[in-house]
């Protein structure tokens, strides 16, 4: 697949032909094309179906209702709407350049792109703040942190959100549209000072935050590993314990911050090369699938990775779900 491949591939049409202001149409044909969609298609798919395995779990099984786990559902909420209803938008978008959507949609659809994907960075932070208060303090951790509490902390860090989102694309003036050239067009305009002031809100301190948490968890996790092959009865098992400990700390230390970095890092950094950034860009649709990307990554790294997701997912596959108990299972046998 190269540039000249795909440009010889586009036939200029209309987006409304029965209107005189419409906008061109860039049909986008050809094999590399259906290629790139199908790949698209097939990501929205399983983000889709990852994230709704998720909330199910979660959701169905009483076993379940912790206030980890609700961070985890907030962020399955998130991501399932990045799955279900951006991705396909924007692979319509991709298809042909238009917006079929109407004005209202264009309105609403920035403000729904930048909730869910700045609720899930809050939920990736709430869960590392989380994580390290069970660390630090497992024997206080059930007495300060409560699933009720969780739910209010939840509704805050989504209604932050929201309001940022709308001051957001305010100052950008997105709502007015005055930048709209012709009928069928939809394109966020983002002035370069608003770009500083999302890179310092939206990566640059969830970054740091979610860095020096983690890291505190791992040193956390290493002490801890210390300590219990110091009490161990047998110097084996005691190293046996510690380098389970360590090893698994590192791991989801280094994949948490690797996935991050790897969807978060390029679309700020090239948005900063360029005096503003608008939503057709090659920038904003190149990097922004990144974006999107690290929703279908979450419920892999946050969930698929837990042994009561495996044994929720059978009991969902095999409709056992359905059954009249089926919401006290217990989702930790002890051989686990």
């Amino acid at each position: 697949m190269n540039i000249t491949e795909l440009q010889q591939n586009i036939t200029i049409q209309y987006c409304f032909a029965d209107i005189s202001s419409s906008c061109r149409k860039e049909v986008r044909t050809g094999p590399a094309y259906m290629f790139l969609f199908i790949i698209l298609s097939c990501i929205s798919l399983c983000t889709v179906f990852l994230n709704l395995l998720v909330i199910i779990s979660i959701s169905h099984f009483k076993q379940l209702h912790t206030p980890t786990n609700m961070l985890i559902l907030s962020l399955a909420v998130a991501d399932l709407i990045v799955g279900m209803f951006l991705m396909p938008v924007k692979i319509m978008e991709l298809a042909d350049s238009c917006w079929y959507l109407g004005q209202v949609g264009c309105y609403v659809f920035p403000v729904i792109n930048g909730l869910s994907l700045s609720t899930s960075l809050c939920s990736l932070i709430f869960i590392a703040v989380d994580r390290y208060i069970a660390v630090s303090d497992p024997l206080l951790y059930s007495t300060r942190i409560s699933v009720c509490k969780m739910y209010v902390l939840i509704v805050v860090g989504w209604s932050f959100c929201l309001w940022y989102n709308i001051i957001y694309l305010y100052f950008n003036d997105h709502f007015f549209q005055s930048q709209i050239n012709c009928y069928g067009e939809c394109v966020l305009f983002i002035k370069y000072y608003w770009v500083i002031v999302d890179l310092v809100i939206c990566f640059l301190t969830p970054c740091s935050i979610i860095i020096i948490l983690y890291s505190s968890i791992f040193k956390i996790a290493r002490r801890q590993a210390k300590a219990v092959r110091a009490v161990a009865v047998s110097k084996c098992q005691g190293d046996k314990v510690s380098k389970l400990s360590e090893t698994k700390a590192a791991k989801t230390l280094g994949i948490v911050i690797f996935v991050y970095f790897t969807c978060w890092i390029p679309f700020y950094i090239s948005s900063l090369s360029f005096e503003s950034v608008t939503s057709v860009s090659v920038v904003w649709t190149v990097f922004g699938w990144l974006l999107y990307i690290n929703s279908s990554v979450n419920p892999l790294i946050y969930a698929i990775f837990y042994s009561w997701f495996r044994e929720s997912v059978k009991y969902i596959v095999s409709c056992r779900i359905f059954e009249s108990s089926s919401s006290r299972f217990n989702l930790f046998p002890e051989h686990m």
